[in-house]
This record gives C-alpha cells, structure tokens and sequence, in this order.
C-alpha cells in the first residue's frame, strides 16, 4: 500500500531504537524511549499552506530527527508510521 501526503506533511517510519545498552543490559519495550530518528517514507507536493508557499526540502530516503510526539502515529499492514508537517522535523541525518 502507497501513502500520499497532502501539502506540507512528510511520512515516516521510525528507525528502531536500541535494545540493550552499551554495556549490555537488556532494555523491555517499556524501558525504551520512543525514537527520534525516522526515515522518509513520502513527501507531499507542498505548496500553498495557510497563505505561505512551502517548499519541501526533505526526499524519500532521508534519515531525519523530528520531536518526540510530533505527529500522528497509525499502522497499516502491520507496520508503525507518523505522519507529520515539514516544519515538524527538526534535522536531516547524513552519514
């Protein structure tokens, strides 16, 4: 299934947090916190939004931060993904 954002809204797929430390203690889901890191899984066209032109400079691919409860959070087929605005993420990642 292909999700199409509208506007300025960005979807993204969280990149799975760690589940032990650097000194090997196991962490339980509930311990874990939520990632911050996500990648880029649709763009929206941007545009015209509330009387502004926005244009999108994130791509399918990135590998961004956004804020902890940016967003809304669905699943489909199984899978978890936030859909949020452009101006909701914070910085692109590069390696």
């Amino acid at each position: 299934m292909k999700i199409n954002p509208v506007f300025d809204r960005v979807v993204i797929k969280p990149i799975e947090s760690e589940e032990t430390t650097k000194s090997g203690i196991v962490l339980l889901p509930k311990d874990q916190e939520k990632p911050q890191m996500a990648e880029v899984v649709s763009v929206g066209p941007g545009g015209l939004v509330d009387g502004k032109e926005i244009k999108m400079t994130v791509k399918v691919g990135d590998k961004v931060l956004c804020s902890k409860y940016a967003g809304s959070e669905f699943k489909i087929d199984g899978k978890e993904f936030t859909i949020l605005r452009q101006s909701d993420i914070l910085a692109i990642v590069e390696d």
